[in-house]
């Protein structure tokens, strides 16, 4: 039934599109309007078909995704297994991380895995950390074929069967090479017997020859557009659609692409394609398209296996996407793959539309110019009349629109597509064209991962085209509106919509380029494991809510007094995974009936941060994986200007469970008081302003738990929980090592609790608890 929709979904668009195409080459061009505007009008034609058969060809790809079925391998000898870790000037502790995942891998025999550290900075601190970790550390004076050299490099100095690659970022799953290798067995061993029988000729022409497995490239952190964009829960990461989906449709033709790292990749294929390509800048791109074409077969699984860092900031992402851009162009004019002895038609065509993405910065260029020169300039590139539109246009908008979101299994919608789009073309539209006519970057340029850094005059530079052409689509915008609206020339709406949602685009990319500030020093993963909490009057029992290098935090039904000045040992589980640690209270907040409570580490020897490490990381990343289908054009305006403005609050620094409640009470002078807040430390009360402060009192909370209490300060925020008679006093419990003894105290809390929330759902002490944290006088800092 799936087969089905998407084949007709599919039929359906390249129906359509040949029609708008048709009806486009023949009734729209501007014959009659001058020299430019037909020389323009062919170029955005031009444009169009370029990006739409494109479009068709991918769609087609996609209609069947073809997922490769791990053998049975059961009683096989599994074979040898070099694993490449390739840096150059990554921070050392992102490497730890990496090189820690990689050296607890799960395999049959562990002495047939060897772990090189492919140093190409030849740093010492890195020659430390391989010897800590009993791995190989491997570097080299001549640093010649940056990446691909270096791991080349590696590959002379190993003997593994099969060769892993993974970038300095990459954590590897535990159970990554038990997952991977079994796709080679069979044929490593079929190899293996042919040469024994027949010699290396034989073997090397053998049928079915398996050349590498490319895993996912997942992220454990949110990429740029997650984030920049306020999007972290609603969109998946950009990267996604290209690892789930279009390289499993690649299986089908055997064109899947070499992404560089999380790959297990066949020694025999590497030496027979000449080892990993050099004097190419995407040297991962053009290694696997020479594996192939030596008659290799090679798979994208979609099982997530290992997890990195997306870029943390802007030049990053732009210097990675450059490098990307022009290596693949670069490659594809060095290699001239229309012509590549090897490689079938199918393979070419479908690395051919791999080159041809790249040119879509050009193409949105036009597209976003295209209504500009007419509502701006006057210079008209189109004619065409709104029920023609209507009847051609919007029905394969609709379709196509449709098919993307469906053959993605909603993990891209052509909404996201062209603000994606928009936000990358004019920051890739000059290197796409100076490779396009022979000006090759020749530099390997490193993508930094870790040590981010926020620089608002790059981000404001870099934004200029998109303020530029902003400006002009909103004059346009106004100018098509004016000339709708005051001479009743609806002929032109169509137009007026182009400007629209080329203005949507550019807004969202100027969001973008913005950016946002990050306050995260680590990343956090929404976790559930067993925790134990060694307080000091007893152990807590909870279930961690999230956690992070730096803290993690936990859940609880009843407010807990846990002291925020001590450090306390903790214990966390998470099968088969558990660490000893040492932390505190950082912050405690009412979340609806239960109470969070935030722990920052404070202590945690190496091994046990090494144990952390894998309850953090061997596991696929718990973010977003679809579009989220609620989410349209107006929310994603809305929810960036809010959160951009009116949205910025005050920490939140309280570090006990302040339970509110309104309990009139008498002391020991029978003075009438009314409770209105307890933290464990410090009680609220409201006392008439006549009254003389006293400064020591003794009260009952419910008539059962004595507070012995001392003034400490007047609160200034009176008049905003009672009338103006009251004035609101902080009395510090003296004896409150005996009140948390009591057990009655937790249950009368509860009690106290429950029924005040039921009385005061709209009470504006829900307002001042929740919005004006800079008056929290009870925080204790």
């Amino acid at each position: 039934m799936k087969l089905n929709k998407a084949k007709l979904l599919v039929t359906l668009t390249i129906v359509t599109t040949m029609i708008y195409l048709l009806w486009r080459s023949f009734f729209t061009l501007p014959l009659g309007h001058g020299k430019i505007a037909m020389l323009l009008g062919s170029v955005l034609l031009l444009s169009e078909i370029f990006g739409m058969f494109e479009q068709m060809i991918h769609f087609k790809n996609m209609t069947v995704l073809s997922y490769p079925k791990k053998p049975d391998v059961t009683g096989m000898d599994y074979p040898t297994v070099d694993v490449f870790i390739a840096t150059y000037n990554e921070p050392v502790e992102l490497l730890f991380k990496t090189v820690n995942a990689c050296t607890s891998m799960e395999y049959p025999e562990k002495e047939k895995v060897q772990i090189y550290l492919c140093d190409d900075g030849n740093r010492k601190e890195v020659r430390r950390l391989a010897k800590k970790f009993e791995v190989n550390y491997l570097s080299r004076k001549d640093h010649s074929g940056a990446k691909a050299g270096n791991l080349n490099h590696a590959l002379a100095h190993s003997k593994g069967e099969l060769i892993v690659t993974f970038d300095a970022d990459m954590i590897p799953m535990s159970s990554f090479l038990l997952e991977c290798v079994p796709y080679f067995m069979e044929d490593l061993k079929k190899a293996n017997e042919l040469e024994q029988r027949y010699g290396k000729e034989k073997r090397r022409n053998r049928s079915g020859k398996i050349g590498f497995i490319q895993t996912p490239q997942s992220f454990y952190n949110l990429d740029l557009f997650q984030y920049n964009l306020y999007s972290e829960n609603n969109i998946p990461n950009e990267q996604d659609y290209f690892y789930r989906d279009i390289q499993l449709a690649k299986n089908r033709t055997n064109s899947v692409i070499y992404g560089g790292s999380n790959t297990v990749i066949s020694r025999e294929a590497l030496e027979e394609a000449g080892g990993f390509v050099t004097n190419v800048i995407t040297e991962d791109f053009a290694t696997g398209l020479l594996i192939q074409s030596k008659g290799y077969q090679c798979y994208a699984i979609d099982k997530v296996l290992a997890s990195g860092l997306s870029p943390e900031d802007m030049e990053s992402l732009i210097k990675q996407r450059r490098r990307w851009a022009r290596g693949c162009i670069q490659t594809g004019r060095k290699w001239n793959i229309l012509k590549r002895e090897g490689l079938s038609k199918a393979q070419k065509v479908s690395y051919m539309v791999s080159i041809a993405y790249w040119y879509s910065s050009i193409k949105r260029f036009i597209y976003v110019m295209a209504p500009i020169l007419y509502s701006v300039f006057g210079i008209t590139v189109m004619v065409a009349n709104p029920m023609a539109m209507f009847m051609i246009w919007l029905p394969m908008y609709l379709i196509n629109s449709k098919t993307i979101k469906y053959l993605s299994g909603n993990i891209r919608t052509l909404q996201w597509t062209n603000i994606y789009e928009t936000i990358m073309f004019p920051l890739l539209i000059k290197d796409v064209c100076l490779e396009m006519i022979g000006m090759s970057q020749t530099k390997f340029a490193v993508t930094r991962k870790g040590n981010a850094k926020e620089d608002k005059a790059y981000q404001l530079k870099m934004a200029i085209p998109h303020i530029i052409l902003t400006v002009f689509t909103v004059m346009g915008t106004i100018r098509t509106m004016y000339v709708i609206f005051y001479t009743g020339n609806v002929g032109i709406s169509f137009l007026l919509f182009w400007l629209i949602m080329n203005l949507y685009h550019l807004t969202m990319a100027l969001f973008f380029m913005i950016g946002r500030k990050s306050f995260r020093k680590y990343e956090r993963f929404e976790i559930e494991a067993d925790c134990e909490i060694f307080a000091e009057h007893e152990t807590i029992h909870a279930k961690t809510r999230d956690i992070s290098e730096g803290g993690f935090s936990i859940v609880l039904d009843y407010p807990h007094f846990i002291d925020p000045n001590k450090e306390m040992k903790i214990v966390l589980k998470s099968h088969p995974y558990k660490t000893v640690l040492y932390g505190k209270v950082i912050q405690v907040m009412r979340q609806e009936e239960h109470w969070k409570y935030a722990f920052q580490i404070a202590k945690i020897g190496e091994s046990e941060y090494k144990k952390l490490l894998h309850i953090l990381h061997d596991r696929v990343p718990p973010l977003t994986r679809q579009v989220r289908d609620s989410i349209g054009f107006y929310d994603n305006i809305k929810s960036n200007v809010l959160k951009r403005t009116v949205m910025h609050m005050s920490p939140y620094n309280r570090k006990l469970p302040r339970v509110m409640f309104e309990q009139e009470v008498k002391d020991e002078n029978r003075e009438n008081l009314t409770m209105l807040s307890f933290d464990y430390w410090y009680t609220s009360i409201a006392v008439d302003r006549k009254q003389k402060i006293q400064q020591r009192r003794v009260l009952w909370l419910a008539n059962e738990v004595e507070l012995i209490l001392e003034f400490d300060r007047k609160l200034p925020y009176g008049e905003k929980l009672v009338d103006g008679t009251k004035e609101i006093l902080l009395y510090r419990i003296i004896n409150h090592m005996e009140v948390l003894e009591n057990p009655r105290t937790i249950q009368i809390l509860m009690e106290l609790d429950k029924t005040y929330r039921a009385s005061q759902n709209n009470f504006k002490s829900k307002v001042y608890i929740e919005t004006e944290p800079e008056f929290d006088e009870l925080a204790i800092i």
